[in-house]
């Protein structure tokens, strides 16, 4: 006599269907916003000091016969979009990873003293070599800040690299280079002229060799960032934890900074220290995403494009015939933003 069995009753596939809806709901937000990027780089190409139609852009990109528009459009407008681009994702992800290693929501790239490193290569550049370009101390600033980096880790690695110890040697080197950065200002006008304009954040002096300079170190930080995801967040739930997980803590660390280097270190060479994107955007990515950073890199890497492109497009239009400088507008526009993130009653977690 058969007996029927009672059916069989699991916690798994509710979970898992829940899972699968999460990541839907995810792919679909990151679809959104890569719609997004794509109307904002068409707005970059095509808004400025001299509106140009759709047609002409579409013209310009595909069909250049050399005229005024054309060359607007190809040699101006088109390397800005993509420093723009390639900046806007270095930066995002340097302030993801720089947030995941510190376990510090309120970290940003120049916590390393990249920014400084790069400020002190350059004004020393152009006191000391003479460098009057942005294609000659764009090398120099690089150079600062990758060395300021390892700096930063030997000093506070000697006994085992940990988020206090990285914080507090990156804040003690940065204001020790800005002190010399400010002093070498006062002695010499020229280096003042030049880091005037170069500490404010542009991407007006965007050009395809810069852009061809800079793409190679963004995209080898892009790569080594999105592969550090996994041990990232096993670092984010603590150094016991995060052994228990089977993570390398001293190989990660290591790799993040070097992440970290090549995004922030390039971008900052190239425009100058623009501020608030690497803050602002990874805590705008996780109220969306939640802490996963499988999700929060690829999100910041489209959205940080999004607020620097859009941006560089206010300046223009608001400054007409001339321009602000993007980095102004991130600091005018991220100040407000980052107040009423810090006082929405419940804050997205690391």
């Amino acid at each position: 006599m058969l007996v029927e069995s009672p059916p069989q009753t699991s916690a798994e596939p509710p979970k898992s269907a829940a899972s699968r809806g999460r990541s839907t709901t995810r792919a679909a937000g990151l679809l959104a916003a890569v719609a997004l990027l794509a109307l904002v780089v068409v707005a970059s190409i095509a808004v400025g000091a001299k509106p140009i139609p759709l047609d002409q852009v579409w013209h310009g990109l595909f069909h250049a016969t050399g005229s005024d528009t054309d060359v607007v459009v190809r040699d101006v407008r088109v390397p800005r979009t993509l420093l723009g681009l390639l900046v806007g994702a270095g930066l995002g992800l340097a302030g993801v990873v720089m947030q995941a290693l510190t376990r510090n929501p309120l970290a940003d790239p120049g916590l390393l003293g990249v920014n400084a490193g790069a400020s002190a290569a350059v004004v020393s550049s152009v006191t000391f070599f003479g460098v009057t370009s942005i294609r000659g101390y764009v090398w120099f600033a690089f150079l600062g800040a990758a060395v300021v980096a390892v700096v930063v880790y030997a000093l506070g690695g000697t006994r085992g690299a940990t988020p206090v110890r990285l914080a507090l040697a990156g804040t003690a080197v940065t204001y020790a280079l800005y002190g010399y950065v400010n002093s070498v200002q006062l002695l010499d006008s020229a280096a003042l002229d030049k880091m005037r304009f170069w500490t404010a954040g542009s991407l007006a002096v965007a050009d395809m060799d810069i852009v061809r300079q800079i793409a190679p170190f963004i995209a080898a930080g892009v790569l080594i960032a999105l592969a550090l995801a996994r041990p990232l967040n096993a670092v984010a739930l603590g150094d016991d934890t995060a052994r228990a997980l089977g993570a390398r803590l001293t190989r990660t660390r290591v790799l993040a900074m070097a992440a970290v280097t090549l995004l922030c270190g390039a971008a900052t060479a190239a425009c100058g220290p623009i501020v608030f994107i690497g803050l602002m955007v990874p805590h705008i990515v996780r109220s969306i995403t939640g802490p996963d950073l499988r999700w929060v890199m690829p999100y910041a890497a489209v959205l940080s494009p999004v607020l620097l492109l859009g941006a560089d497009v206010i300046g223009r239009i608001v400054a007409r015939p001339g321009e602000l400088q993007a980095g102004i507008v991130t600091a005018l526009i991220g100040g407000p933003v980052f107040i009423h993130l810090v006082r929405r009653r419940r804050m997205a977690q690391l």
